[in-house]
């Protein structure tokens, strides 16, 4: 599959053309961008632009550094794979790399279980912007993350899980400080959204395999109530009942049995978690035009919460 090329956004052509595979130089240190990895200089190590990838459903640059180290860039195109299948493509190729035996055969009949998405009329671009987009690492260390749950719990002890989980308060947090730095108030006109990727593997009745290797993910779509305080009732629940939604039964009707077709990554305001090297706190990237991580950035109560060893400007 990934040694084909993408058609009309609806199958792949295995005509076995090949990875597209190039490679560079840097006259540099490795050890210089593993200490604290400056997300728009990552951006170096790929072989195309986020959005430039086209028809090539995966693409691998190998940048070679003074020291003898190297580091592997890989886009892979977000019409079939996604994270999951992106993270068993990458294991398995370090284990061939290993010699290790026990290499996984992904099932690739997902088209069969979840019948491609018909795109005609459907805006491909939705979401992604040719804005100047920057991209922003903040890292939360354990005890300012256990601080924000604390701060988006209910008292309600009629609720099954009153303390939101670690994902739900930090996307809680980040929103509120988005809204509070970029603008003065919201628009009355205006429907704010959050979208949370969902992976539909363990969402079917009975759940696939996490080896099944597609774009197997779904949107789960949320709207912060207006009307109250954007705690755990304004915007923990509206998330949480939005996800819940996602379930057995809504797979199996038939106008939402398809895969998901995301074409590129250069979104504006996308947020991604990455847990850090310890384990127990987690790293934020954001995606925000350029003129509002300049507002986002220096929000005091967001600067309060960040640690101040990891927190990146660049």
């Amino acid at each position: 599959m990934l040694a084909g090329r993408l058609k009309d956004n609806l199958y792949v052509d295995c005509n076995d053309e090949g990875v597209h595979y190039v490679e560079a130089k840097a006259n540099c240190k490795l050890s210089e961008f593993l200490e604290d990895p400056i997300p728009g200089e990552l951006n170096r190590f790929l072989p195309f632009e986020l959005d430039e990838i086209n028809e090539l459903p995966a693409a691998v640059q190998v940048t070679f550094f003074n020291c003898g180290g190297l580091v592997i860039g890989v886009l892979m195109s977000h019409r079939i794979i996604d994270a999951l299948s992106f993270i068993l493509f990458l294991n398995s190729w370090a284990a061939i790399a290993r010699g290790h035996g026990n290499v996984v055969t992904p099932p690739m009949d997902s088209a069969t279980l979840f019948r491609p998405q018909e795109l005609s009329g459907l805006n491909m671009n939705i979401g992604i912007t040719k804005d100047n987009i920057v991209t922003k690492r903040f890292v939360f260390d354990a005890s300012a993350i256990v601080s924000i749950r604390e701060k988006y719990s209910s008292d309600d002890k009629s609720i099954e899980y009153p303390r939101p989980i670690r994902v739900e308060a930090l996307s809680a947090f980040i929103r509120s400080r988005f809204m509070a730095s970029t603008q003065s108030k919201p628009d009355p006109n205006k429907i704010y959204k959050i979208l949370h990727t969902l992976n539909l593997r363990t969402r079917t009745d009975p759940p696939l395999s996490f080896d099944y290797f597609s774009n197997i993910s779904r949107f789960a779509l949320s709207v912060p109530s207006r009307d109250t305080e954007e705690g755990f009732y304004g915007i923990i629940k509206p998330m949480r009942e939005a996800i819940q939604k996602i379930d057995g039964d809504f797979v199996k009707m038939p106008q939402q049995a398809c895969m998901n077709y995301l074409s590129k990554f250069t979104f504006k305001n996308l947020i991604t978690f990455i847990d850090t090297k310890s384990g127990d706190g987690i790293e934020v990237w954001i995606n925000l035009k350029a003129e509002d991580i300049a507002k986002f950035e220096t929000d005091n109560e967001l600067l309060a919460f960040v640690s101040p060893k990891n927190f990146v400007l660049g």
